[in-house]
Formats: structure tokens, C-alpha cells, sequence
């Protein structure tokens, strides 16, 4: 597959259902028939969504054991085929060779990027050690027929921030086809094209699409656009063609939803999201995570319907 690193990707969510015993389970066909949803909307130019992305943040993806998530990543790779797009799913781990091992697993199912976060270790990794992680990882793939795109979080607690030098020295390994940029900090992503105008960035939050696609970013993975692909795709449109007012009145209709990605609870928030937009409440509901407060509840839903309102009077509400 030629891997076309532009536009828009969801991260789409898994959907779960309750077993005959009354327990959380994956329903692999709802999850799919999202994906499929999601992947068919079409923007105002009639682009779409250029990838896929699987068992991720928001895809109960630290919830989940190692059976379950090969197992719901073999289910999407086969959307992801139909529709020509590359899977991309996450890894991390403690060790170098812990992670090279995810990465073997990964290939197996269909997955075609991992998405490699930094290790999972309390102590702060030196920069040589931080290397030797993700060169191993990007050997592995070499050796699997994946590829790879170094995630730098350093927003959010518990993930070790990336250096723009390691990732000015990643970026050039061969298997590294995009830097993944998940920060509302945007000058990260300038001063990186700076040194680089070549390189492939993508954005990880979605307040910031536009912002982060004037400072040089391709594209961008998005929570907020599996519930509104129309609007996501649209903007993206708009952001490639340097349409920066056109695109920033979209980020400012998303605005009121787009701002639970950036928060600690964004996976029960855009799941429940996700939920009112199918009517659906108590499928948005399920999840492994935190049980929302009726406060939190109430404030997703209001979010919703003001996104909602304004995006129907730009008709960018998907049918």
C-alpha cells in the first residue's frame, strides 16, 4: 500500500456491548460499521479520510489485554483494506525489546504504522536510551514490513516528552514515514519544519487543526471527527489548500466539542459524544474507563448540541 501521509485520520472508538453473563465485551460489528461510516463521509471537495487509526486513546486502548486488541485491530485492518487506507494502532513499553515484540504482533493483524509512544518507565529514559527504544522498534518494523511514526505527547501525564533533536533524528530513519504531535503547542511543529521542510507531521489534538497546519503539519488524527467526519474533512480541505478563514470557521464551530480532546477524560467524553450523535446514550456510555458525573454528563451533551447547531448551518452534518 502507498502510504498517502495527508489529511485527516479517526481515531476510531470500540464500541462494547454486554455478554450473556453481563460483562463489557468488544462488538466487533458495530465498531466496524463505524469505522466504515466514518471512512465513506466526504467533505465539501469530496476528499475523505486518509487512514485509520485502531485501538488507540480513544479506543479503551489501555483497557484492553493483548488477546483483545490483536483481535479488534484484525477486525478493523479488514475496513481498513476495503477502503485502501493504512492502519495505524499504538505501541509502548517498558523495555526496547518488550516493545519490538508489539510491534511483531501488530504486523501479524493487518496493522500497516505503529504509532510509537515513549516508554512506559517512571524514571526519565537519558537521550541515548530514549534512541535505542525507538531505533529498535524501527529495525523491527524494517523486518516485519510496517512502518513507524515516533508519537511525542508532552501535554499529557505519564508520557516522557520527546526532544526536538531525538525527533529531528528519528524522523530520518527509514522506516519512519510522520512524527505524531499531540500538543497544543504548535511552535514544536514550526520549529521542527523548519529544520526539515520535508518532514510529515501530524497534529493529535483537535483544537489546533488549523494552527497546526499553518505551522507546517499535513495532517492530523482526530477524536472529534469520528462524530462529525463531514466537518473534519472539510477543514482539512480547506487547511491543504491554505484556506486558513474558511478553515478556522469550522475549528470555531467544533470548538466546544473539540476542547474535551484536549482534557484528562477526552475517551468517556467523546465516547458519550459519540453516543448522543447515534442515539445511542447508553452504547456512548460503555466503557472501561471512569463513570461520568451527571454534571459531566450534562456538560458533554451541551457541547454537543452547540457543535451540532453550528455545523447544520454550514451543512456539514454527514447524512
Amino acid at each position: 500500500m502507498s502510504l498517502k501521509w495527508e489529511g485527516v485520520m479517526p481515531a476510531v472508538f470500540t464500541w462494547l456491548k454486554e455478554s450473556e453473563s453481563g460483562s463489557l465485551e468488544i462488538d466487533f460489528d458495530t465498531t466496524q460499521k463505524q469505522a466504515v461510516s466514518i471512512l465513506q463521509a466526504q467533505g465539501k471537495g469530496g476528499s475523505r479520510m486518509s487512514g485509520l487509526v485502531g485501538s488507540g486513546t480513544l479506543g479503551e486502548n489501555s483497557y484492553l489485554n493483548t488477546k483483545q486488541r490483536l483481535s479488534l485491530l484484525k477486525s478493523l485492518s479488514e475496513v481498513a483494506k476495503e477502503y485502501n487506507v493504512p492502519l495505524i494502532s499504538g505501541a509502548s513499553a517498558e523495555t526496547k525489546e518488550e516493545l519490538a515484540k508489539i510491534v511483531e504482533g501488530l504486523a501479524k493483524v493487518g496493522v500497516d504504522t505503529v504509532m510509537v509512544m515513549p516508554p512506559k518507565t517512571k524514571a526519565i529514559p537519558s537521550e541515548k536510551e530514549m534512541y535505542e527504544y525507538y531505533a529498535l522498534s524501527e529495525a523491527t518494523a524494517k523486518d516485519v514490513g510496517v512502518t513507524i511514526m515516533p508519537y511525542n505527547n508532552p501535554d499529557a501525564a505519564g508520557y516522557h516528552a520527546l526532544s526536538n533533536d531525538l525527533l529531528m533524528r528519528l524522523s530520518v530513519l527509514p522506516k519512519v514515514v510522520a512524527l505524531k504531535i499531540s500538543t497544543i503547542d504548535v511552535s514544536i511543529i514550526e520549529t521542527l519544519m523548519l529544520e526539515n521542510k520535508d518532514l510529515k507531521i501530524l497534529a493529535g489534538v483537535d483544537t489546533v487543526t488549523v494552527h497546526a497546519g499553518l505551522a507546517g503539519a499535513c495532517g492530523g488524527i482526530t477524536g472529534v471527527g469520528c462524530i462529525f467526519p463531514k466537518a473534519s474533512v472539510t477543514m482539512q480541505e480547506y487547511v491543504l489548500k491554505g484556506e486558513w478563514a474558511e478553515a478556522n470557521k469550522i475549528s470555531q464551530a467544533l470548538n466546544s466539542l473539540s476542547y474535551l480532546d484536549a482534557q484528562p477524560l477526552l475517551m468517556e467524553y467523546l465516547k458519550l459524544a459519540m453516543g448522543i450523535h447515534h442515539n445511542d446514550v447508553s452504547g456512548g456510555l460503555r466503557t472501561f474507563g471512569k463513570k461520568l458525573t451527571k454534571q459531566q454528563i450534562d456538560d458533554v451533551r451541551a457541547r454537543y448540541f452547540l457543535a451540532k447547531e453550528r455545523l447544520e448551518v454550514m451543512d456539514l452534518i454527514s447524512e
